[in-house]
C-alpha cells in the first residue's frame, strides 16, 4: 500500500520538477521620444540575486520593483503548480534610435539563468503626431466647467531647499588605511514614491566596500535650520584611503520622482472656490540629484616597524599549531587569526618563521567578515600546513603582529607566544626518508635451536678448529661494517641540505606517478594539484629552496646561482610557464595534460 502512495505522489508531483528555469521579457519593440514605458524581467520560479542590464539610451525612473505570485490548480485529476517572480523597471525613452538592452542574470532554484537581449526603437513624433497627442492629453484633463485641465493649474515646481540630496563622512582627516564611513541621503519636504541612482562615484585613490546591500532604507527627521525635513538613507559605505594627500570623493547621481500638488489658477471667477487642495490633483514630478563633492585630506603613516602587515584599525591575534608532538613526514597546522574592526581585506599574509626542516606550504587565506553601519570588522584566519621532515626537538619562534592604531596615532604590536614541537620517529613504512632511528626488521628473529644429547667443554683454542675462527672473523667483520655505516648515516642525517637532495628525485617519481593515475579522468584539478607537487617539490629539494619561497623569479636566480646550462634554465622556466597557463588554456584538456605530464617527465629526468 506504501509502494502505491509514493508512485501516485511521485505522479502527482512531477509536473512540479518538470519545468526548467527561464527568464522571459517583456518590453515594447518601439517607442516615441519622451514616452515612459515598462520592461519585465519575469522568471518561472522563485529568483534571487538579481541583476538587471544597463539601460543604454533610456532614462531610468524607477525600479528594478519586485512582484511573485503562485498557483496550485487541478485538472483532469493532475495537479500543477506555478511560481514566477518578476523584476520591473520604469524607464523614459530620451533620444531618437534603435538600441540594444543586453541579458539580465539571477539564480532560481540553485541555478544562474539568463535572459535574452533585446532592441527598442525609439522613434521621433511628427508634427501631426505631437498636436493629436496634446489634443488626447486635453481631452484626458478636460474639467467638466469647460476649461481644460492644464490651462487652468499651474506648473509645479519644487525648490531646491524642499528636496536635496546630501553625503556626509565620519572623518575629513583620516590616515591612510584607516576607515571611514560615507553616508548618502536625501532630505525632503514633500512625498517620495520612489528613487534610482544613476551614478555611483568612482572614489579614485579609496577601496570601497558597500555596507547597505540587502538592508532596508533607514527614515527619520531631522532639522536644518528652521525646517523639518524627512530624511531617507539611501546608501552608507566603507572607504579605505590607499594614498595620502588631499582626495575627492565625486558626488553620486540619482533621480527621484515626488508627489505634489497641483494648484489651480485664480482667475477671479466662481471656479476660484473650488481652491482647494481636495479638488486639487496630485503629479507626480521627476527631479534630477547629485550629492555635494567632499575632500578629504589623508594623513600619511609614520614610519612602519619591520614586521608591520598593513592593518590599520583595532586587532587581536591569536594562534599557533595544532599539536606538540608529531611522527615526521606527518602534517601539521599553523593557524593565525587576525580579529578587531578595520581594513581586514586588506591586510597582507603575515611571514611566520619557521624551522629549516620543517616543509612550509603556501598559506590559505579564510575571511569571516561582517557589514554593519559601523563598518567592517570581523576575522581573517591565515593557515599554513608543515611537514617536519626529520625526528628531534623544535621550536617555531614567537611571532609578532603589529597594526597602526589610528585612534592613538601609534603601532601596536601583539604578539603569539613561541610553541615547541617534539618530532617522533617516522613511520617505517612511508617512502620519504626518515630518522637515524629507523630499523629494518629481520624476516626471522630467533631461528629454531636444534636440541643436542652431548656436551663437551673446550679445553684450548686448538680443539675449536677452523669453524670457529670463520665465524670469529665474519662477526667482526660484520660489526665493522655496521659501525662505518652507522656513523656515515648519522653523517648523512645531520646534512638535510643533501638528504632533500637525494630523496628529490624519488619523491617526483612518486608525484608523477600518482598524476598519471588521474591523467585519462576527468579530475583536472587533481591531476595538476600532483603535478604541481612534483615540480615545484623537486626544484625545492634540488636546490633547497623553501617552499613558503618558492616562485619562477626565485628558481630563476637559484639556476643562474648554480651555474645551471642555459638551456636547461631555458627549459625549465618554460615548463614552469607551461604548467600555470595550461589548466586555463583553450583547447583539448586531455591532450594539454598529456603534453605537460611529458615536459614534467622530461624536466625532472634532467635534473
Amino acid at each position: 500500500m506504501s509502494i502505491l502512495i509514493a508512485t501516485c505522489l511521485v505522479f502527482l508531483l512531477s509536473p512540479l520538477f518538470s519545468m526548467a528555469q527561464e527568464m522571459t521579457v517583456q518590453a515594447p519593440k518601439s517607442v516615441y521620444v519622451g514616452d515612459n514605458f515598462t520592461v519585465r524581467f519575469i522568471i518561472n520560479e522563485k529568483a534571487s540575486d538579481f541583476k538587471g542590464p544597463t539601460f543604454k539610451g533610456f532614462s531610468l525612473r524607477g525600479g528594478p520593483s519586485t512582484s511573485s505570485s503562485s498557483s496550485t490548480s487541478f485538472v483532469n485529476g493532475q495537479m500543477s503548480h506555478s511560481v514566477s517572480t518578476t523584476f520591473s523597471y520604469t524607464l523614459l525613452a530620451d533620444m531618437e534610435g534603435t538600441f540594444t538592452i543586453g541579458p539580465a542574470s539571477c539564480t532560481a532554484n540553485g541555478k544562474k539563468i539568463s535572459s535574452q537581449s533585446f532592441t527598442i526603437q525609439v522613434e521621433k513624433l511628427s508634427a501631426a503626431q505631437q498636436q493629436q497627442r496634446q489634443q488626447q492629453q486635453q481631452q484626458r484633463g478636460y474639467d467638466p466647467w469647460g476649461r481644460p485641465q492644464q490651462q487652468s493649474q499651474q506648473p509645479v515646481k519644487i525648490d531646491d531647499k524642499s528636496l536635496f540630496a546630501r553625503a556626509s563622512v565620519s572623518n575629513s582627516h583620516p590616515y591612510q588605511g584607516e576607515q571611514v564611513i560615507i553616508t548618502y541621503k536625501i532630505y525632503t519636504q514633500v512625498p517620495i514614491s520612489q528613487f534610482a541612482i544613476d551614478k555611483l562615484p568612482g572614489n579614485r585613490g579609496f577601496w570601497a566596500e558597500d555596507l547597505s546591500e540587502g538592508k532596508q532604507i533607514k527614515q527619520y527627521e531631522e532639522t536644518i535650520g528652521d525646517r523639518r525635513y524627512q530624511v531617507a538613507e539611501i546608501r552608507r559605505g566603507a572607504l579605505f584611503a590607499q594614498q595620502s594627500g588631499k582626495l575627492t570623493i565625486d558626488p553620486l547621481d540619482l533621480n527621484v520622482l515626488a508627489i505634489v500638488q497641483q494648484q489651480r489658477q485664480r482667475t477671479g471667477s466662481i471656479m476660484d472656490l473650488f481652491d482647494d487642495a481636495f479638488f486639487n490633483t496630485r503629479q507626480a514630478v521627476e527631479r534630477s540629484l547629485s550629492t555635494n563633492r567632499i575632500s578629504i585630506d589623508v594623513r600619511s603613516l609614520p614610519t612602519a616597524p619591520q614586521d608591520y602587515s598593513g592593518a590599520v584599525g583595532k586587532f587581536e591575534v591569536k594562534g599557533g599549531i595544532n599539536t606538540d608532538k608529531v611522527r615526521a613526514n606527518e602534517a601539521i597546522t599553523y593557524r593565525l587569526t587576525v580579529s578587531g574592526t578595520g581594513n581586514l581585506t586588506l591586510i597582507n599574509a603575515p611571514q611566520p618563521t619557521f624551522p629549516s626542516v620543517f616543509e612550509v606550504y603556501d598559506p590559505q587565506i579564510m575571511d569571516n567578515i561582517q557589514k554593519s553601519d559601523n563598518g567592517i570588522s570581523g576575522t581573517r584566519t591565515f593557515e599554513w600546513i608543515l611537514i617536519p621532515r626529520t625526528k628531534g626537538e623544535y621550536r617555531i619562534p614567537e611571532f609578532r603582529f603589529v597594526y597602526f592604531d589610528p585612534t592613538t596615532g601609534q603601532y601596536v604590536t601583539r604578539t603569539v607566544a613561541a610553541q615547541d614541537i617534539k618530532v617522533e620517529r617516522g613511520d617505517p613504512n612511508n617512502s620519504v626518508v626518515s630518522g637515524k632511528d629507523d630499523v629494518q626488521l629481520l624476516n626471522n628473529d630467533i631461528n629454531y635451536i636444534h636440541p643436542v644429547t652431548k656436551l663437551r667443554p673446550i679445553q684450548d683454542k686448538e680443539q675449536a678448529g677452523a669453524p670457529f675462527w670463520i665465524v670469529f672473523s665474519l662477526i667482526f667483520i660484520i660489526v665493522g661494517v655496521i659501525i662505518i655505516v652507522g656513523n656515515r648515516a648519522a653523517k648523512a642525517e645531520q646534512d638535510v641540505a643533501g638528504m632533500r637532495m637525494r630523496r628529490a628525485t624519488r619523491m617526483a617519481q612518486k608525484r608523477l606517478k600518482k598524476a598519471a593515475q588521474y591523467l585519462n579522468s576527468n579530475d583536472t584539478d587533481a591531476f595538476y594539484q600532483e603535478i604541481y607537487r612534483a615540480i615545484w617539490g623537486c626544484l625545492s629539494d634540488k636546490y633547497t629552496i623553501p617552499l613558503s619561497q618558492l616562485n619562477r623569479d626565485t628558481v630563476s636566480e637559484c639556476l643562474a646561482e648554480k651555474q645551471v646550462p642555459q638551456a636547461q634554465q631555458e627549459s625549465i622556466m618554460k615548463v614552469l610557464q607551461d604548467v600555470d597557463l595550461a589548466r586555463f588554456a583553450p583547447g583539448d584538456p586531455q591532450a594539454q595534460k598529456k603534453s605537460i605530464y611529458s615536459e614534467a617527465l622530461v624536466m625532472i629526468a634532467g635534473l
